[in-house]
């Protein structure tokens, strides 16, 4: 395997997991307006509508617990982002160290 093969591997697998962490911020979006919905159902409603009271609180809850596992996910994917680009960064420097090292010794 050579540097840029290497080097192509990873920028694909960087771009393919920014994408990923793209779609989790999608998702998040999208429980933050559920999260939205319930409170304004519940704000609303709360003395008018017992159904519609209680399905703002189902929302509420659902949209902050998705906020919370995509939340996480996010946090987590880009620690993930980091770690390949470092474990790049150092192969490349074992790469050079061991090419320096050959070229020194001859």
């Amino acid at each position: 395997m050579t540097i840029d093969e290497l080097t192509k591997g990873y920028k694909e697998e960087v771009a393919y997991q920014k994408h990923m962490l793209k779609n989790l911020g999608y998702w998040f979006q999208l429980c933050t307006i559920i999260s939205g919905i319930g409170i304004v159902l519940i704000y609303f409603f709360h003395k008018q509508n017992l159904w519609l009271n209680i399905i703002g609180i189902v929302l509420l809850i659902i949209g902050a617990l998705g906020m919370l596992m995509f939340g996480y996910s996010g946090w987590k994917g880009q620690q993930n982002v980091r770690a390949v680009v470092d474990d790049y960064s150092q192969k490349i420097n074992h790469f050079k160290d061991s090419t320096r090292k050959v070229i020194n010794n001859q």
